[in-house]
């Protein structure tokens, strides 16, 4: 459930003026007509290229296996996030490489397999599903809350890729739903979040276009078009009467009850990752002006090899100056942050 502008400013750990949460109520309108003016409904032509820094993703990777090529002999240790739909392992050499691996969170023994096939060190779990992954282990292990978890690899994923560690960053987790952290040194603190996520994209993509594989669904989203879906601004203001932006989203997939046609499967996907992130980009956008949030750090699950979902979070969220960042591999920092922890009470 969205959390409401009173809640968020009663958990923030630093003073609001009283005008800023005045003034918040009107910040995702303001977001949402900057963006569009960025391009959010517009198809890109062929050959055009994007003025988005976005970080390319490799379209063909796939989980890797638990045995780690490469790395050889017992493994230093794992870090893994057992989330609600999918557990992120990742895996440390003695030599400091790490390895990853996904798999669905509804085979706990599996889970528990492969990190006791690595033979690690020390083990760090976090999420949901870790008290019961834990128990399956036979091996002693450390579980960490996930929002410190989260804390910990993002600052880690910055660094190496070569970012400045957060002094005041917010942190959007796109897993089964989106949880929004402001980070801070030493310090996460959860100022927001939606039930809009993955979950959402793979329920909706079943009921609504008849398939549950992300793969297939971000191959369709490629090819859709949702404004035969979406009903715009244009739609129902042909005059231009009303002071907003003609590529304004009125009202999310309402064509769908306006026709007898049937929907295109590509444009009912692409629908699908608007309505996720069109409301995940403005809500982001204006809780980093509501917290002083000098970055925007998207990751999760989500995300991969997920490009339109990527552009629509830029576009919603760019428009108010932030520095907005996708860190490679985004998706594992829980992982990366419980085996950050699990190390640091290794070597306490």
């Amino acid at each position: 459930m969205l959390d409401s502008v009173e809640q968020v400013s009663q958990r923030l750990p630093v003073g609001v003026r009283e005008e800023q949460v005045t003034r918040i109520r009107g910040e995702a309108e303001r977001l949402f007509a900057k963006a569009v003016e960025r391009g959010i409904h517009r198809q890109r032509t062929t050959g055009e290229k994007s003025n988005l820094l976005i970080q390319k993703e490799d379209p063909n990777r796939k989980p890797r296996p638990a045995e780690l090529p490469g790395i050889t002999g017992p493994c230093h240790g794992v870090g893994a996030d057992v989330g609600a739909s999918l557990t992120k392992l990742v895996f440390r050499s003695s030599d400091g490489s790490l390895r990853f691996d996904l798999l669905p969170s509804v085979d706990p023994d599996e889970t528990a397999r492969r990190i006791s096939a690595a033979q690690p060190r020390e083990i760090g779990l976090t999420g949901a599903g870790s008290t019961q992954v834990s128990g399956l282990l036979k091996l002693d292990t450390a579980r960490f809350a996930e929002f410190e978890a989260w804390r910990q690899g993002t600052t880690a994923l910055l660094s190496h890729q070569g970012f400045t560690p957060p002094v005041r960053d917010l942190v959007v987790s796109l897993g089964t739903g989106t949880s929004i952290l402001l980070i801070e040194p030493g310090r996460a603190t959860r100022v927001g979040g939606t039930a809009l996520g993955g979950g959402t994209l793979l329920g909706l993509g079943a009921g609504l276009v008849g398939t549950a594989d992300f793969d297939e669904l971000m191959t369709l989203t490629a090819r859709g078009d949702r404004r035969r879906v979406d009903l715009l601004v244009s739609d129902i203001d042909p005059d231009g009467v009303i002071p907003l932006p003609r590529d304004l989203t009125a009202s999310a997939m309402a064509k769908l009850g306006m026709t007898a046609e049937t929907p295109d499967p590509s444009d009912l996907a692409h629908a699908v990752i608007g309505l996720i992130g069109e409301n995940v980009g403005l809500l982001a956008g204006a809780l980093a002006a509501l917290t002083g949030a000098l970055r925007i750090v998207f990751a999760g699950s989500t995300l991969r090899r997920n490009p339109t979902l990527r552009n629509l979070l830029a576009c919603a969220t760019a428009a108010r100056g932030r520095e907005v960042i996708f860190p490679k591999d985004g998706e594992f920092a829980g992982a990366i942050g419980a085996l950050e922890l699990a190390s640091k009470n290794d070597d306490a």
